[in-house]
C-alpha cells in the first residue's frame, strides 16, 4: 500500500501536503507547532484535521507492518501462493488481514482438529467432491474404534466437521458474508426481564438496520447489555447468507452436495455468525464511541474557548444546604481576597446575616460578578443572590457556571499545593470563580473526562478518549498561547512541546529568577533543550519583556523578517508594544507577495506576522459573543408554552442540545427542532457556549423537563 497516496486520496488533500506533513511529525513535531508554524509545508492544515490524519497515519502504518508480519508467518509455513499475496496486498482493514491469517494461525484443540487427528481428512476430500459415489461406503473404511471412529456416522460428522472449518477459514467468503452484513443486517435489543423498570425500557422490544443505527442509541444498548437489562444481537438475512456459502460449495444435489450443504449450515451458525457477529458489534461500537469523542471533544473546544470575564473581581459561589455556601473572593487576576461560609439554604435559611456578610464584601472588594456552581442547592442559591444584587446600590451581575469536576480539582494534590491553607470546599468556590474569569486557565487542571460535555463518556476507551481530548486542550492552550510570567505548572504543561516535569521546572526557574524578560530565557530551564524551545516558544508570551516580540505569535525564528517587515513599512519595532493596526494597510499597498519574496518567507506566514503585529497578545476569544450575565430569576414554574427566552447552550449531544434559560434546570432543544431545514447533527446549528434565542413548546416540573424549540423565532 501507498500509505501517502491513500492518505492524500482519504483527506482530499494535495500529495506534496501530505508528504511534507509526514515527515515533519516524523521528525518530532507537535501538532500545534506543525499547525501554526509550518503553514506553507502543509499548505495550511488546522491542528484538527493534523490530528486526523495524524491517527489515520498510525493505523495505516500498523496494518502494513500486521500484513508483513503475517506474510512471514504463512510463508515461513510454506503456504504462500501468489492469491493469498494478493489477498494481503489488497486488505484495507486489520480484521481482513486476520481473517486471511485465519487458516494458518496455530488453533487449540478444535472439533476439525479432532477429526483430522482421526485420520479423516480424506474422508472430507471425498465429500467435497460431490460425486455420485455413496459417502456412508467410502465412511465404512474409515470406522476405528482404536481412533473413536464407532461408526459410518462418526466419521461422517468427523468430515464434516473439517468441511465446516475449512468454510468458515475462507477469507474471501467472510468478506462477501461481512458486505452483506453491512448491507442489511439487523440489530435487535430485547429484554432480559420484561417487568423490570428500567431506563431502558424504549430497548426492551426495538430493531433497526445496523448499519443505520445513531450512536447514542448504539451506546444505549451496549450499556443495557453491560447492566444485564437487554439482550443484543446481529440478525441478517439468514436466506441471503446461506445463498452466499451454499453458491461457493454446495456442488452438486446428492448425498455428497446434501452433507456439504449441512456442513455450510453448521459453519454458518457455528463458527463464521458468532465470529462476524462479533466484529460487527465491535465496529459499531467503536464507530459510536469515535463518534461520541467527536461531539465531547467540539464540545470542550467550545466550553474551553468561551471569552474569559477579564479584569473584574468575582465572587464564586459553591452552593450547599446543610454545610453552608462556600464564598470565595478572586481579583481580576485571580488571586484569592477573601473566603467565608454563609446560609442562605435550608435547613439554615438564614438569609439575613448572609445577606450582610456578602454585602461587606462586596463592598470591600468592589464585586463586580459572582459566579454561582450549578451543583447542589444551585437554584435556591439563585435565587438568593438575584434578591441580593437588587438590594445593591452598584454594577452587579451574576451567572451559573458548571461546577463539573471542580471537586475532583479541589481534592487533588495540585489543588493542596496551590491552596494548602484552605479545605477542599473552600477550594471549590475559588475555582467556580476562576472559571468565569478564565475558563481555559482553570479547566485545565481539571482531567478533560471530568468535565462533563459529552454523552456516554464513562463507557468510551479510556486511552482513545483522554488522547483526543487531550488533543483538544493542547489545541485550545496553544491557540490563545500562555503568560509565561504567570502561567500555573497545568497551563505549561499543554503548550507544544513542555511536558509536566518541563512545566515544573519553567516555575521552579520563575521562582528562582523572577519573571522571564525575553523568550530565550526558557533554553536555561532544566531539561528544556533545542528542540522543545523550537516547539514552545512562539506559543509563550511576554508581556512588558525585553523585545516587543515576545508579546505576539510570532516565532522566534522569524523575528528577523518581522523587523524586517517593520521597518519596510515605515514602523519601528517599539511600536509594536501598543500594536500597529496601520501595518495592514500598508502591506496591502506593497503586495503581500512582494513583501514575501523580499523577506524570503511564505505569505501565509507573512500573513500571520503582519495580524501579531496589528494587534499583539491578541486573545482569539475575545472575537467571541461574551458570556451571559443575569441580574434575576426565573422559576420552571413561571414558564408558559409560546414564551420566548435567550439562553446559552450548556451541551450538545446526538440527538439535541440543552439550553441554561435562567431557571436551573436546562431545557432541552431536539435535533427536530432546531432548524427548518435538515441537518445530521446538533453540531451543525449550536455549539456549546452559543447565545441562541427559544421558545417554550412544554414544561413538566414533576420531572423537572423543559421542551424548546429554535424554529419560527
Amino acid at each position: 500500500m501507498d500509505i501517502l497516496k491513500q492518505l492524500s486520496e482519504e483527506f482530499n488533500i494535495r500529495p506534496q501536503q501530505v508528504e511534507n506533513t509526514v515527515k515533519l511529525i516524523d521528525d518530532g513535531n507537535t501538532i500545534p507547532f506543525i499547525s501554526r508554524y509550518r503553514k506553507e509545508a502543509t499548505g495550511g492544515l488546522d491542528d484538527q484535521l493534523l490530528r486526523e490524519l495524524d491517527e489515520r497515519l498510525t493505523y495505516l502504518r500498523n496494518l502494513e507492518q500486521r500484513k508483513s508480519e503475517v506474510y512471514a508467518l504463512i510463508e515461513g509455513g510454506g503456504n504462500m501462493t501468489e492469491k493469498i499475496a494478493q489477498q494481503l496486498e489488497n486488505a484495507t482493514v486489520l480484521a481482513e488481514v486476520e481473517d486471511i491469517y485465519r487458516p494458518f494461525k496455530p488453533k487449540r484443540k478444535t472439533r476439525a482438529s479432532i477429526a483430522k487427528e482421526k485420520g479423516l481428512q480424506p474422508l472430507a476430500g471425498f465429500i467435497m467432491q460431490q460425486t455420485l459415489a455413496s459417502p456412508r461406503l467410502e465412511a465404512a473404511g474409515y470406522i476405528d474404534a482404536e481412533k473413536g471412529v464407532e461408526s459410518e456416522e462418526d466419521a461422517i460428522n468427523g468430515a464434516l466437521d473439517i468441511i465446516s472449518e475449512m468454510i468458515s477459514d475462507d477469507a474471501e467468503l467472510r468478506k462477501k458474508l461481512y458486505a452483506e452484513y453491512e448491507k442489511s443486517a439487523m440489530i435487535t435489543s430485547k429484554a432480559v426481564d420484561e417487568e423490570a423498570d428500567t431506563v431502558y425500557k424504549n430497548y426492551y422490544d426495538y430493531s433497526e438496520r445496523a448499519a443505520k443505527i445513531p450512536p447514542h442509541r448504539l451506546l444505549a444498548m451496549d450499556r443495557g447489555e453491560r447492566e444485564n437489562a437487554l439482550k443484543v444481537v446481529i440478525e441478517p438475512d439468514i436466506d441471503r447468507v446461506m445463498r452466499i456459502i451454499c453458491k461457493e460449495y454446495v456442488k452438486a444435489d446428492n448425498d455428497c452436495g446434501r452433507l456439504v450443504r449441512a456442513a455450510c449450515d453448521d459453519s454458518y451458525k457455528r463458527l463464521i455468525h458468532p465470529s462476524l457477529e462479533r466484529r460487527m458489534r465491535n465496529e459499531l461500537t467503536e464507530k459510536a464511541c469515535d463518534s461520541s469523542i467527536g461531539v465531547f471533544s467540539d464540545n470542550l473546544r467550545q466550553l474551553l474557548m468561551q471569552p474569559p470575564v477579564k479584569n473584574s473581581v468575582t465572587m464564586g459561589f459553591d452552593p450547599a444546604y446543610r454545610t453552608g455556601c462556600k464564598i470565595a473572593v478572586v481579583d481580576g487576576t485571580g488571586k484569592v481576597l477573601d473566603t467565608t461560609v454563609v446560609y442562605p439554604t435550608p435547613p439554615h435559611n438564614d438569609t439575613v446575616k448572609s445577606k450582610a456578610k456578602l454585602k461587606a464584601l462586596i463592598e470591600k472588594h468592589k464585586v463586580s460578578v459572582i459566579a454561582i456552581g450549578n451543583g447542589t442547592a444551585s437554584h435556591e442559591s439563585e435565587v438568593f443572590i438575584a434578591e441580593l444584587i437588587r438590594e445593591i446600590d452598584r454594577p452587579l451581575s451574576y451567572m451559573v457556571v458548571s461546577e463539573a469536576g471542580a471537586s475532583v480539582y479541589s481534592a487533588s494534590k495540585l489543588a493542596a499545593e496551590e491552596f494548602p491553607d484552605y479545605d477542599v470546599s473552600r477550594r471549590s468556590a475559588v475555582s467556580i470563580a476562576r472559571r468565569l474569569q478564565d475558563p481555559l486557565a482553570e479547566l485545565v487542571k481539571i482531567d478533560p473526562k471530568a468535565i462533563g460535555v459529552g454523552q456516554y463518556q464513562h463507557d468510551m476507551p479510556a486511552v482513545k478518549l483522554s488522547d483526543a481530548l487531550g488533543g483538544v486542550v493542547e489545541d485550545c492552550v496553544n491557540n490563545v498561547g500562555v503568560d509565561l510570567n504567570t502561567a500555573s505548572v497545568s497551563l505549561l504543561s499543554y503548550v507544544a512541546g513542555i511536558s509536566t516535569v518541563v512545566a515544573k521546572n519553567i516555575i521552579a526557574y520563575r521562582e528562582e529568577n523572577g519573571e522571564f524578560k525575553k523568550r530565550s530565557e526558557l533554553m536555561k530551564v532544566p531539561k528544556l533543550g533545542k528542540k522543545a524551545f523550537e516547539q514552545c516558544a512562539g506559543f509563550m508570551r511576554i508581556h512588558d519583556g525585553e523585545c516587543p516580540l515576545d508579546n505576539t505569535s510570532v516565532h522566534p525564528e522569524s523575528y528577523n523578517a518581522a523587523m524586517a517587515l517593520i521597518e519596510s513599512c515605515g514602523f519601528k519595532l517599539s511600536d509594536v508594544k501598543n500594536g500597529i493596526p496601520r501595518i495592514k494597510d500598508t502591506v496591502s499597498d506593497i503586495g503581500i507577495k512582494n513583501l514575501s519574496d523580499k523577506l524570503g518567507i511564505g505569505t501565509m506566514t507573512l500573513t500571520d506576522i503582519v495580524s501579531e503585529l496589528a494587534k499583539p497578545g491578541r486573545d482569539p476569544r475575545d472575537e467571541l459573543p461574551a458570556p451571559m450575565l443575569r441580574t434575576d430569576v426565573a422559576d420552571i414554574n413561571s414558564l408558559k408554552p409560546g414564551m420566548i427566552l435567550t439562553g446559552t447552550v450548556r451541551n450538545v449531544i446526538d440527538f439535541g442540545a440543552f439550553i441554561d434559560i435562567g431557571v436551573h434546570q436546562d431545557g432541552l432543544v431536539h435535533i427536530s427542532q432546531m432548524s427548518d431545514k435538515f441537518i445530521k447533527h446538533p453540531l451543525e446549528a449550536v455549539k456549546v457556549g452559543d447565545i441562541v434565542k427559544v421558545k417554550v413548546l412544554e414544561t413538566d416540573p414533576a420531572k423537572k423537563r423543559i421542551s424548546l424549540t429554535m424554529k419560527g423565532i
